[in-house]
């Protein structure tokens, strides 16, 4: 359901909605994906208002019995099923002027299975938002339409992070000092870190980010985060009342996982008689319904990278970084002191999984899948192969784009000397994200970890 915010964000997904309603000319629905509290809903709303002329909103978290009865006895009569529904909510759209608008739609898949008849009838445009949308459990009865154009929301990136705050100017720079790969100067490059590493501490969603940017407490921001991270408990606890509670212990072992292990997900963490196959149901569910983020090994670091996953062997991210933080801090005081200490580079703990976490969420919302590559190789002078890793692995130009990311200024970067003895591969570019400027190194880039989100 919307929020009333005092302020509202601008989304990048808005320009998206723009593109869809120029090219469909009502030829096709679109279905915005998202995790709960993203802000699906209120972007939407805020679309309609501005682009017709006017709309109705289906939220089927709280329509009555009526509405859905209306789909139930009358889709195969349009003129009576809007007649019904413009009794039912009160008024009348305008054709072709107007959108229908079904909210939490995977509450109702009858509704969006009923999108294929009201696409062909012409009359409006139709926008649905659906979180854990893609689960097979919610759509297995009904036929899927094809006429749905889909596109995925995910919290706020860094750079409407910034514009909730104000900041047009920021993202500019670093945009033209990335595509140059010329430094931003030290007092610049200072600042933009202490802005980013703000936003790895409030994190991406809506409510938590318009708190901040309106100058709430960290404890009160934290309060929107925990209230969150217990809504999304009590979706998996609705899944799990036929699952034994996987998917909760799935989601609650992400902080540990993060922590231990070079980040690779084991499951004897969740359960020591736990094993892959009992539990990849869930991990599916918690990685589809976009609360958290797969990075699967790929075993050939092949441009077909999906081809190569091992989905047995993968990390899992928190879908948000600011999440993650409030999970960390979950059993902790003195908020605003921790909070403090992560904006001012002044904490150590965990800092390493956090700042990976908030890499994997920006590629993310880059529009990449994730993947990372595990590798042996035997340097020179060693008696024995060793284990070396790649934390992310891009296309870019249709070539092989290898991404490490430091949560320091540490520069050592064997695993990609080694990768590339290994691998006679062409590579598009080597990244390596840290915390200091843009440094070129022969065919390495170091680039700040603020520039994830312009790979």
């Amino acid at each position: 359901m919307p929020y009333n915010y005092s302020m509202i964000l601008k989304r990048k997904i808005y320009a998206e909605l723009l593109n869809w309603k120029e090219k469909a000319q009502g030829k096709s629905a679109v279905l915005i994906e998202g995790a709960r509290r993203v802000g699906k809903s209120t972007v939407v709303e805020e679309f309609a208002k501005a682009q017709y002329k006017d709309y109705i909103i289906l939220d089927f978290a709280r329509e009555n019995n009526d509405i859905r009865q209306n789909f139930e006895d009358n889709i195969d009569n349009l003129d009576v099923f809007f007649r019904n529904l413009f009794i039912l909510k009160g008024k009348e759209l305008p054709k072709r002027e107007a959108v229908v608008i079904f909210d939490e739609v995977q509450l109702f898949p009858k509704a969006r299975q009923a999108i294929k008849y009201l696409v062909q009838d012409g009359r409006y445009d139709y926008i649905e938002t659906g979180s854990l949308i893609s689960i097979k459990k919610n759509v297995q009865n009904i036929l899927i339409p094809s006429e749905e154009h889909k596109l995925k929301m995910f919290p706020l990136d860094f750079e409407e992070f910034l514009w909730a705050q104000g900041n047009t100017a920021v993202m500019p720079a670093v945009q033209d000092a990335y595509e140059h790969k010329k430094p931003l100067g030290d007092a610049a490059h200072r600042q933009i870190m202490k802005l980013f590493r703000t936003y790895m501490a409030v994190g991406g969603m809506p409510q938590a980010v318009v708190a901040y940017s309106e100058g709430s407490s960290f404890q009160a921001v934290d309060a929107i985060k925990q209230e969150i991270i217990s809504l999304y408990e009590d979706d998996l606890k609705k899944y799990d009342s036929e699952d034994k509670e996987k998917a909760s212990l799935i989601f609650k072992s992400i902080p540990k996982q993060l922590s231990d292990h070079g980040a690779h997900f084991v499951f004897s963490e969740v359960d020591k008689k736990a094993r892959y196959k009992n539990y990849i149901d869930s991990v599916e569910f918690v990685a589809e319904s976009m609360i958290g983020n797969r990075c699967s090994n790929v075993t050939v670091p092949d441009v077909f990278l999906e081809l190569y996953a091992d989905k047995s062997n993968f990390k899992l991210y928190m879908g948000d970084t600011g999440l993650l933080v409030s999970l960390l801090l979950r059993s902790g005081d003195q908020m605003d002191q921790i909070y403090k200490a992560l904006i001012f580079d002044r904490l150590n703990a965990n800092i390493g999984m956090i700042v990976e976490n908030c890499v994997a969420q920006m590629l993310r919302a880059r529009g990449y899948d994730l993947f990372f590559h595990e590798y042996v190789y035997k340097p020179s002078g060693d008696e024995k192969e060793k284990k070396y890793e790649i934390d992310f692995l891009i296309v870019k130009d249709k070539k092989i784009c290898p991404i490490e990311v430091k949560s320091s200024d540490y520069r050592v970067h064997k695993s990609f000397d080694y990768f590339i003895k290994k691998y006679p591969i062409k590579v598009k570019d080597r990244f390596i994200l840290y915390t200091k400027d843009v440094q070129k190194d022969g065919t390495l880039t170091y680039i700040p970890l603020y520039m994830a989100g312009c790979l």
